[in-house]
């Protein structure tokens, strides 16, 4: 009976975590190519939830994000609006490190946030200083986008503590301007800004 209940539980516990087994390698062959550097160049907007670990639905959103790239460093000015109307501004600093390899900072990030793209996916993570009220916690977000036909960015982010989900956050991303699953035709000309200071 012991036994029992000890599977029982490392079960429930392996459902709570959230793992995914995926491996962004996977998808290299999928398309349309997601290249972080090129999708969220200019404004691109979103629309997200947050739903809690028991399917509720918690908080509504929808960001704006002005993305520059300056041959480095992907600068992502991101503005938040929720509908309990609360607004949150998060800037990203990411660098490419290779083809397949980025990683990124944020002032409520914690350490450094690492992210793996092939094909049409994107997983990315990181530790998040999360603000509730006024108290602060440390939550792990596991990140995967995936970019669609049709130019929309789809993300799911699994919110975990401890590696027991909390939560998952749903974004469907959009680029303001026509043209966003085409990134990759000769025509396509990259906006590079350059880099202050």
């Amino acid at each position: 009976m012991m036994k029992l209940k000890l599977t029982a539980l490392v079960l429930g516990l392996l459902t709570l975590t959230g793992c995914d087994g995926m491996d962004a390698k996977q998808f290299e062959n999928e398309g349309p190519r997601l290249i972080l550097e090129d999708y969220f160049q200019g404004i691109t907007n979103a629309s997200g939830i947050f739903v809690d670990r028991f399917g509720t639905l918690r908080r509504q959103f929808t960001v704006k994000i002005d993305g520059t790239w300056d041959g480095k460093e992907l600068i992502l000015d991101e503005d938040f609006s929720y509908s309990d109307g609360e607004k949150e501004r998060r800037i990203w600093r990411i660098t490419k490190l290779d083809d397949n390899t980025y990683q990124g900072r944020a002032d409520d990030v914690i350490g450094v946030a690492t992210g793996k793209t092939f094909g049409n996916a994107l997983n990315w993570r990181y530790d998040l200083d999360l603000k509730v009220s006024e108290s602060s916690y440390k939550v792990h977000f596991n990140d995967w986008m995936f970019l669609q036909a049709d130019g929309v960015l789809l993300n799911k982010a699994v919110i975990s503590k401890w590696g027991i989900t909390i939560g998952t956050v749903f974004i469907s991303f959009s680029r303001a301007q026509a043209g966003a699953a085409t990134l990759e035709e000769p025509n396509f000309v990259p906006r590079v800004v350059a880099k202050a200071g």
